[in-house]
């Protein structure tokens, strides 16, 4: 109680005092990948000396872990800042009205935007989540609910484990082939995408979901179930509103895990320069497609501008940077608004 103690400013004045002096060491030439790991361990290793000579042997370890696990945190900010700084930078040279209003059919150089691209996005994600969500909902009931460590549901466990590994492409492949016997080859259709981005998304939803209603109190079920109501009405009525929240929240971590896949999608659906609403009928561009192709075959620079591709294709990947984060603020709403109600 009455030990000496570093002034409260030494945390956060002591490594903000070595980032200032590897600022100044930048302007030489010095890489600032070797400046920042250097600056920390010179200020962790300086922290925790100067409380050792101070407050002693305890004190001095724990601001030493407290300076290790900040830095580690710091280093993981580091790349998911600057991805969002960069898209953001780069996206907003064509985020107009006119990228949201036109496709890019007749668009040779400048020009057009990712209206065709931006619908068919959300066409084919709603028709993956159309086919996913009650396919993954009711497994994960049965393997919460009924399959009680059974063999279907060990080996059900074991293949959604082994989908939720497989690569993207061999979803599209998978999607491809089976639409080949169905259509013929060469098939590229929005239901194909689809069914290629529900293979993906089903193991992430059932793994998230039975999660989310192993956390319902098996009270609730039991008190249920002593009353004489059905299992299957304790599912409806109990399980699935107290874990509603969850749910949401695992729907909307599937689809953030599908709504980027790019390759997929190019075996699947390939890339139009039109608009086409009739996912069950010919191509159609998708935001992840049209940023690759765009990006690929970016045009010309005229007028002292960059390739116009470019542009466009940065555009692209901020709006799908902006549907997750809506998706995502969704899912926290639905979470909150379904939450069970824990007061009188």
């Amino acid at each position: 109680m009455t030990a000496e103690r570093l002034p409260r400013w030494a945390g956060w004045a002591v490594p903000l005092g070595f980032t200032l002096g590897g600022l100044l060491a930048l302007p030489s030439g010095i890489s600032p990948g070797l400046v920042l790991p250097v600056v920390m361990i010179v200020s962790a290793a300086f922290i925790y000396l100067w409380s050792r000579s101070v407050e002693g042997a305890r004190y001095a370890l724990d601001r030493l872990v407290t300076a290790i696990v900040t830095s580690a945190f710091l280093i993981a900010m580091i790349p998911l800042v600057s991805v969002t700084w960069t898209v953001v930078d780069r996206g907003t040279g064509r985020f107009d009205w006119d990228f949201f209003s036109e496709s890019m059919r007749g668009i040779v150089g400048a020009g057009g935007g990712g209206y065709h691209a931006i619908t068919g996005t959300l066409i084919v994600t709603a028709l993956a989540c159309v086919i996913s969500i009650p396919i993954g909902l009711l497994c994960a009931i049965y393997l919460v609910e009924y399959g009680k460590d059974n063999r279907l549901s060990r080996w059900l466990t074991f293949f959604v484990d082994v989908m939720a590994g497989i690569p993207s492409i061999v979803a599209g492949l998978f999607a491809y082939a089976l639409f080949v016997h169905i259509s013929g080859p060469g098939v590229r259709m929005g239901i194909v995408g689809a069914v290629a981005l529900s293979v993906l998304m089903i193991p992430v939803l059932v793994r998230a979901t039975v999660e989310m209603l192993k956390i319902v109190p098996n009270e609730l079920r039991e008190a249920s179930l002593a009353l004489g109501v059905p299992t299957w009405r304790t599912i409806a009525k109990i399980v699935i509103p107290t874990s509603l929240g969850g749910i949401a929240a695992s729907v909307t971590l599937a689809v953030a895990r599908i709504i980027g896949e790019t390759a997929p999608l190019l075996i699947t659906l390939g890339i139009t320069t039109g608009t086409n609403f009739n996912p069950f009928s010919e191509r159609m561009a998708t935001l992840p497609v049209f940023a690759y192709t765009q990006n690929q075959t970016p045009g010309i620079a005229r007028n002292g501008m960059g390739p116009p591709g470019f542009d466009r294709a940065w555009t692209a990947a901020l709006i799908l940077i902006m549907i997750v984060m809506a998706l995502n603020l969704l899912g926290r709403l639905i979470a909150r608004l379904f939450a069970p109600k824990t007061g009188r």
